[in-house]
């Protein structure tokens, strides 16, 4: 079993800039990618970001696609997303997610982390 925990969510301006961060504890060495999904109010849950491990490759949605950075510390087993010049459509629940980087880009994961909300302000 792998445990997941966000933090870094909260309430940033439209053009700011925020990090959030994803520990994972137990038998990380079972995942070897982790990544990021969003789920906003009344829409499906949207693959965001993920990276490799083995390889750091990164990978990213579209509409996050030269505003967020994925970064990970393999020694910390942890993983981040920098939030770049946010709009408010990235309002969102941001889940942390572990698993195969293929399965993660099409948008599974092994284990989920609850979530840590994200609010920017227009």
């Amino acid at each position: 079993q792998v445990q997941l925990l966000e933090s870094g969510g909260g309430l940033v301006q439209a053009g700011g800039a925020l990090r959030l961060s994803c520990a994972a504890s137990g038998r990380t060495f079972s995942t070897n990618g982790m990544g990021w999904f969003r789920q906003a109010p009344g829409k499906e849950r949207e693959f965001v970001a993920a990276i490799s491990w083995r390889t750091g490759n990164k990978y990213y949605g579209e509409s996050v696609k030269g505003r967020f950075t994925i970064s990970g510390d393999n020694a910390k087993n942890t993983v981040y997303l920098q939030m770049s010049s946010p709009k408010p459509e990235d309002t969102a629940v941001y889940y942390c997610a572990g698993g195969s980087v293929s399965s993660l880009r099409a948008g599974n994961g092994d284990y989920w982390g609850r979530g840590t909300q994200v609010t920017v302000a227009s």
